[in-house]
């Protein structure tokens, strides 16, 4: 990799914006050689900054894979160890959407938890609950206190729906108070509940008594973080990485400008400005090839994977099936430094089979698409523990996938060794 000069800067080509993003998230570094331990969990960690957390469970939640996308198979419980077993290095709050993040960002969030406790940044019909409950949402804090870790459904009296609008009032308290920071995550239950706790009993001291920043440098902090995990972006891709306001972000854009940590760049094609990290590296070549969940960071926000890859993507879980595109669960295929093809997958525990729904490969995707998809949907199957990579036949691409994976069956054996190699008693 190498700095670029200042003649370069002026107009940087797609091609190298996008070489750099796919640095910046990771992509070029070197997968480990032996088994996947925490340290590599922290390298990753230290690019993305977070990992989106979402509930769907059609192949694997979503914040299990952004991991396995940069460095491979790695073990089923790390990252459950890392987020609810001391030492502690991850917790969960809300930053691009609900995520998990390194403990040490935890003080550079707590400006939008004093201003959640005042009613601001959540959402509204929260907002109205922690207005009109709030005697109920300090009984309820009080159990915590007393019962902890404890998760909405422990409460008695107090059981809600599945739906989002279901919520308890138990539910309603307890998730006001976690975004205001006076519990947080302790553990989840295999179903995914969450099981809350109070700070002082989940993170580690050294955070607690890490000193709070002002909201401004709070803010300047999260925005770094956010340019070196993209390399190149425009100021919306800056304040939506932690989803923050205009009036939050964009001033503290200018203060890195002036501090050299962002510089502006012209990127070719693109109506708006753009920043990069002064720290950024220009890669000569990409060699990746990953499967993207849809919440991976690289692709979360689609007009930029729109504008870096030429990659139109959109999530259709609650897209009527008659309307669908793509499919339900739908994972982009990086290959090199492009995006060449989709899948929508789904995860058969019972028969252990990955399914490939549906398989549609890009306009510029190569001629070894299919193989090299293959191999990355078989890494994925052992990696789950599945013995057999199904595929149906919709999709542009499914044919010659099929044919790639009659020339490299999933082993049976094989899957059973990687599901014992990746259990939860060797995390």
């Amino acid at each position: 990799m190498r700095e670029l000069d200042l003649r370069e800067r002026e107009k940087l080509t797609i091609g190298q914006v996008r070489r750099i993003a796919l640095a910046a998230q990771g992509f070029t570094d070197r997968r480990p050689e032996g088994a996947v331990e925490r340290r590599h969990l922290n390298r990753v960690l230290a690019r993305t900054g977070l990992f989106q957390i979402d509930s769907v469970n059609v192949v694997t939640r979503a914040h299990t894979m952004p991991l396995f996308s940069r460095v491979g198979p790695y073990p089923a419980g790390l990252l459950e160890r890392v987020a609810s077993k001391k030492p502690r290095a991850v917790f969960e709050y809300w930053a691009h959407e609900a995520s998990l993040l390194p403990v040490e960002t935890q003080p550079l969030l707590r400006w939008r938890m004093a201003e959640a406790r005042e009613g601001k940044g959540i959402y509204r019909r929260l907002m109205r609950f922690g207005a009109e409950q709030a005697g109920f949402i300090q009984d309820m804090l009080a159990e915590v206190r007393a019962r902890g870790p404890i998760a909405a459904s422990d409460i008695e009296g107090h059981k809600g729906t599945s739906s989002w609008w279901g919520w308890s009032d138990a539910k309603h308290a307890l998730e006001w108070l976690f975004w205001a920071g006076l519990v947080t995550t302790h553990s989840r239950r295999p179903s995914f509940e969450r099981l809350y706790d109070l700070p002082e009993r989940v993170l580690p001291s050294a955070i607690l008594n890490a000193p709070t920043p002002s909201t401004e440098d709070a803010q300047r902090a999260l925005v770094e973080i956010s340019a070196r995990a993209l390399g190149v972006a425009t100021a919306g891709d800056l304040r939506d990485y932690f989803r923050l306001s205009p009036q939050e972000a964009y001033p503290r854009i200018e203060e890195l400008v002036e501090q050299g940590t962002l510089i502006p760049v012209t990127v070719k094609g693109w109506q708006k400005k753009a920043y990069m990290h002064a720290e950024a590296r220009l890669p000569r070549k990409v060699r990746a090839r990953a499967l993207l969940a849809p919440f991976d960071p690289l692709v979360w926000e689609r007009s930029r994977a729109e504008r870096l890859f030429d990659f139109r993507y959109r999530i259709e879980i609650y897209t009527p099936a008659s309307k669908r595109v793509y499919g339900y669960y739908v994972f982009p295929f990086l290959l090199g430094e492009r995006i060449v093809a989709r899948v929508d997958l789904k995860a058969d525990r019972l028969r252990g089979v990955l399914r490939v729904q549906a398989a549609y490969g890009e306009p510029h995707a190569p001629a070894e698409t299919a193989s090299e998809l293959w191999q990355a949907l078989e890494e994925m199957a052992l990696w789950l523990g599945l013995g057999e990579v199904e595929v149906a036949e919709a999709g542009d691409l499914a044919a010659a996938l099929a044919a790639a994976g009659r020339t490299r069956p999933v082993q049976p054996a094989a899957a059973v060794q990687a599901a014992e190699r990746f259990s939860m008693d060797e995390a």
